[in-house]
């Protein structure tokens, strides 16, 4: 009877399928809960990240504590935010943290922050194993230089765009003064002789601020605001750029060379002005070259460096405009053009060149203004209009980018973009 049974071949697939479910369903298990415990991973990575910013963020207790330490040492407060941080933001229902440790230690001008975890994710079909967690772990390293060393290199669209009434009040007296209901203040300037009669001295006489006159007095003012945060006298370099005197030699024009003499430097900056043109609509109107500013300023810079010393400064490009191009590009230009005329946002990939390179690209946007009574700006910027500050945005190194609207103050906007830059922590890893 057994020899009989042992021969028996029927029902051998059940069978089989049977003994090989627990492997297959197990298998499949690993597979879930692999995934489930990467996501937990990637979402503690995150908590860990933002936690070790905060230990060396500027606005916490800790750094305060660092910064009047009279030598090296460990900075307790900070290693205390940094746990609560990482506990606010890394519970889970699914998980459960086995260690959380922060360490944020001072040496010389540099404070960084190390938050390290450990977590037990539940399994839900890897059970059928007889494992209950997987492990994860890993950490976040954060750096802050308290005495970093930074060359700023600002770039101000001064072009006939920058004309255009500072507030919509300038605007509007504009319009209510011209005869073609025009908001811009043409600067007219033939063979050296200024035209008395165009809208640039007319906006004078009516008491009109243009953008350009508020982006010079801000720039003046910002060179305060560095010799205010500076700690060494060689801290902070400016250079400072524009895109021409006047429009008959458009290219990058040095206002001022990169010095630390910021005084000197604040005087240049108070004498920046509109670029002139020799008659309206001069070149097509073509004046407003994103592509090649970016271009060549990246050429004057030189090697950026660490910051740590005097003689590795970062190298950063500060940039303040509308976002508006204008200029002869018949073949790549990201919109319709008329006659080889391009008129559109800036295109980002000059600013990804500079940044893959290792400069920080700080973006001021001074939101364009619409202009509904004005039948260029009807047909050819409207139907970009949205696009303007998303594309100034995606320019901007991470963090440095600030849209300052027509009723807001440029140079607090420029002041308070500056202090972003110089007390920005950074990841490291």
């Amino acid at each position: 009877m057994l020899a009989k049974y042992l021969k028996d071949r029927s029902g051998n697939f059940g069978m089989m399928a049977a003994i090989l479910m627990v492997p297959l369903i197990g298998a499949a298990g690993i597979a879930v809960d692999f995934a489930h415990a990467v996501t937990v991973k990637s979402d503690l990575q995150a908590a860990a990240d933002a936690a070790a910013l905060a230990a060396v963020a500027d606005s916490s207790a800790g750094l305060a504590e660092a910064q009047a330490m009279s030598g090296d040492g460990r900075v307790t407060m900070s290693e205390a935010d940094a746990l609560k941080f990482f506990d606010i933001n890394a519970g889970g229902a699914t998980y459960s943290i086995l260690e959380a440790n922060a360490a944020v230690v001072k040496e010389g001008i540099t404070i960084k922050s190390v938050v390290t975890f450990k977590a037990a994710v539940e399994t839900t079909l890897t059970k059928v194993f007889g494992k209950e967690h997987m492990i994860v772990s890993g950490s976040a390293t954060a750096e802050y230089q308290t005495q970093a060393y930074r060359d700023f290199y600002l770039l101000l669209d001064n072009t006939p765009s920058m004309g255009v009434g500072a507030t919509p009040t300038d605007v509007k007296k504009m319009v209510a003064n011209t005869s073609d209901k025009c908001a811009f203040a043409c600067h007219i300037v033939k063979n050296g002789v200024e035209d008395r009669n165009s809208y640039y001295n007319l906006a004078k006489k009516l008491g009109v601020t243009v953008r350009i006159n508020v982006v010079a007095q801000a720039t003046a003012s910002l060179m305060d605001t560095a010799v205010a945060s500076r700690r060494d006298p060689s801290q902070f370099r400016m250079a400072i750029y524009t895109f021409g005197k006047k429009a008959e030699d458009t290219k990058l024009l040095e206002v001022s060379p990169l010095t630390a003499d910021l005084a000197k430097a604040k005087q240049k900056a108070a004498l920046i002005d509109l670029m002139s043109i020799p008659y309206q609509g001069y070149d097509n109107d073509q004046q407003t070259d994103f592509d090649r500013a970016l271009t060549q300023m990246g050429a004057t810079m030189g090697t950026p460096g660490s910051g740590a010393t005097a003689v590795s400064p970062e190298k950063i490009v500060f940039f303040v405009s509308d976002g508006v191009g204008d200029s002869y590009k018949p073949n790549a230009c990201t919109k319709k053009t008329t006659n080889g005329r391009c008129q559109e946002p800036i295109d980002t990939k000059y600013c990804k060149l500079l940044k893959d390179k290792g400069y920080k690209i700080a973006v001021l946007y001074t939101t364009y203004l619409p202009l509904p009574t004005n039948g260029w700006y009807n047909t050819w910027i409207k139907p970009f209009q949205e696009e303007i500050g998303l594309r100034m945005r995606e320019c901007a190194t991470d963090g440095l980018f600030f849209e300052v609207s027509p009723t807001e103050g440029i140079s607090e906007a420029m002041n308070a973009l500056f202090k972003r830059i110089i007390r920005a922590p950074r990841l490291t890893s």
